[in-house]
């Protein structure tokens, strides 16, 4: 399987601008800019993608895992926080409300660790990564 986006710049770092497209068409010459990536501008950026794949991979990664386990969670609800400094990706920061009914603790933790280290996005990403959760 190979997925693929396209990124279209125009200009300098600084005063120019893109957009970003996808062939699901879910981006769709979606801008991004100085502006939206280091401001308070209109558009995405690369950080709040990268974000969101993060908490979108390690949700379904932890499903997977816990419905292997026979405990399919009723809701996984993550939010990433991504650390961008001196021009880099500092942390990944996953924060996770879960409800899944019949599970212990400890078997919660092992399979969020699991899903913390395997999901794939965790495995690309050159940078700390951690989880904080709450169950049920």
């Amino acid at each position: 399987m190979i997925r693929k986006a396209t990124a279209v710049w125009q200009g300098s770092g600084k005063d120019g601008n893109g957009h970003l497209t996808t062939p699901s068409t879910v981006l769709d010459k979606t801008q991004y800019s100085f502006k939206s990536r280091f401001e308070d501008g209109v558009g995405t950026n690369p950080e709040e993608l990268i974000a969101a794949a993060h908490a979108g991979c390690f949700a379904m990664k932890l499903s997977f895992n816990l419905s292997g386990a026979d405990f399919p969670p009723q809701e996984l609800d993550v939010t990433c926080n991504i650390t961008f400094e001196d021009g880099s990706l500092k942390k990944s920061h996953l924060v996770l409300k879960a409800k899944v009914d019949g599970i212990t603790e400890e078997k919660f933790a092992e399979l969020v660790k699991d899903a913390e280290e395997n999901c794939p996005i965790s495995k690309v990403l050159n940078t700390e990564i951690s989880v904080e959760y709450t169950l049920n």
